[in-house]
């Protein structure tokens, strides 16, 4: 079978881009001849990524892109390609996005089944967007998809908490499918190894939408004065802002930046190095890094949001902190570190095992035949 992957990014730290890479190469080891087309910007950067990449056996290739609006929604002209490569299937990743529509008229003139992979792009009350991204937002869900949404063979819905918001576009209630994002079974097979001295782990980007002002102001109410270690690409504007609160509160010491690192072995043995993972995001859709750290059996902190109430049960697999909310993260933080339970990090790991890319891999073969 011949697949069509279209993405945004497929370079820089997107978790979009890092699903439609994982599962191209693990079908492409199923024997299918899988493509992966995006934009040739780079996640979380301004560099523009080189024409053609390869990732583990998967041919990428990328098109020159024309931003429209916020960091994701842009134009890319990718159609006469997809034409001459005549896929079978076309997976189109990102809810909104103009690919997603072109992917629509290419599946038509060829006969190719079409499925949307949403990415779980509603935010309760539009809290973290501008008012005129609130706007467009509002017209394409009222005007433009309803219209759309019917025209795909599948939707595939990445968390639970989405899917009412899904039928609101009037989708009919065959076409939706609920296929997370998955993580490579190593997360799980790899024997945890527990760290000698508690430290507290950030692992994922570092921008805005992920709050870690909120985090650093947590260090330092707590009462447990512990390392806390911040791992991942940076946004500079964003990262010299939180070096200016940590050298404020005079914390240096105790809270480090470390560059990004992307191979599973350096994640695990990462994860592995710290007794809490700490994630305080405005929002989530379906957070990756937090499935990792609860598979290597870690006490997990989120802020309380769709994504995050989706995969923890508060009190029982981790733990859920208003977000925002500073001195309630320090109190949960501190409570954490005296009461670190065998049973529910032993329910963490159990809670996610759903989330395994070999039964994800299962569920995505069984739609597209």
């Amino acid at each position: 079978m011949k697949i069509l992957e279209l993405t945004n990014y497929s370079a820089g730290a997107c978790g979009v881009g890092a699903r439609a890479k994982h599962e191209a190469m693990l079908l492409a080891k199923k024997g299918h001849e899988v493509r992966i087309y995006s934009s040739n910007r780079t996640k979380g950067s301004e560099e523009i990524a080189q024409k053609e990449d390869n990732y583990q056996g998967v041919k990428i290739t990328r098109f020159p892109a024309t931003k429209l609006g916020g960091e994701s929604f842009m134009n890319w002209d990718f159609e006469q390609e997809a034409l001459n490569f005549k896929p079978d299937v076309i997976i189109a990743h990102a809810y909104r996005h103009p690919h997603t529509k072109i992917a629509l008229k290419i599946g038509k003139k060829i006969g190719a089944k079409i499925f949307l992979v949403t990415h779980a792009p509603f935010v309760e009350g539009n809290s973290t967007r501008s008012f005129l991204s609130s706007l467009a937002v509002w017209f394409s869900d009222k005007f433009t998809w309803p219209k759309l949404i019917n025209q795909f063979d599948k939707v595939i819905a990445i968390s639970k908490w989405e899917i009412p918001y899904l039928k609101t576009l009037g989708i009919r209630e065959d076409r939706i499918e609920y296929i997370p994002n998955g993580i490579p079974d190593e997360f799980f097979n790899t024997k945890p190894l527990m760290p000698k001295k508690d430290k507290i782990l950030f692992l994922g980007r570092i921008a805005p939408i992920k709050d870690i002002e909120t985090l650093i102001e947590a260090v330092n109410l707590m009462k447990n004065k512990v390392p806390l270690e911040i791992v991942g690409p940076a946004e500079e504007d964003y990262k010299k802002k939180l070096q200016a609160l940590i050298e404020k509160y005079g914390l240096q010491s105790q809270i480090t930046f470390t560059a990004p690192i992307y191979t599973i072995k350096e994640k695990i043995k990462k994860i592995d190095s710290a007794s809490i993972f700490v994630l305080p995001s405005k929002r989530e859709a379906m957070p990756q890094a937090l499935i990792e750290a609860m598979a290597r059996e870690r006490i997990v902190v989120a802020s309380d949001n769709p994504g995050t109430r989706d995969i923890i049960t508060d009190e029982v697999n981790g733990y859920l902190f208003r977000a925002g909310d500073f001195q309630s993260l320090a109190n949960v933080l501190d409570d954490a570190l005296i009461n670190p339970t065998k049973e529910m990090k032993e329910n963490a790991k159990r809670s996610v095992d759903q989330f395994k890319w070999s039964l994800i891999l299962e569920k995505i073969e069984s739609i597209l035949k």
